[in-house]
């Protein structure tokens, strides 16, 4: 394995970053529909994130994506808060601290854009990427903010950035 490094989206990544997601969705036994898997956006991530306080990373590594995620403004959401989104790590990226260095860098472009907090949602048997989550400032809350339309994803993290 080579160094692994983090980039923007190119809309080159569009297909391989749709695989990853899916095979992450489907290794963990997630349902296809309220979650990521069935986002409308998942075929055309660079143009779902190119827009105005939104960016989506993917980590590459000789030449093949293995992990991505994004941040953007929560939808549905009146408050100055945006989202991690679509978080997704393939088995050969986990276990390097790059989870680690993807949320800090995905926290460093909310905190460029101006927002105040950082939300997220997952599901309860992820508890790797909850501890990953816990370690880097996100805590629990009791109910989901805006509406992402992913009523299959019933755990809620905030972060104030």
């Amino acid at each position: 394995m080579g160094d692994a490094i983090i980039r923007e989206i190119t809309l080159a990544d569009n297909v391989q970053v749709a695989r990853v997601i899916r095979k992450v969705l489907e290794d963990m036994g997630a349902p296809k529909v309220g979650t990521a898997y069935a986002d409308k956006a998942l075929e055309n991530m660079y143009e779902a994130y190119n827009m105005p306080k939104a960016v989506y990373y993917v980590i590459e590594d000789d030449g093949q994506i293995i992990g991505c995620a994004g941040v953007a403004q929560l939808e549905n959401h009146d408050g100055n808060v945006c989202e991690l989104q679509k978080m997704y790590f393939l088995e050969k990226a986990r276990g390097r601290g790059l989870g680690a260095q993807m949320i800090s860098r995905c926290l460093d472009s909310a905190k460029e854009y101006g927002f105040e907090q950082c939300y997220l949602e997952t599901m309860p048997y992820m508890e790797a990427a909850q501890k990953l989550y816990k370690k880097n400032g996100f805590e629990y809350i009791d109910a989901p903010m805006g509406n992402t339309g992913h009523y299959s994803c019933p755990v809620w993290m905030l972060k104030k950035i």
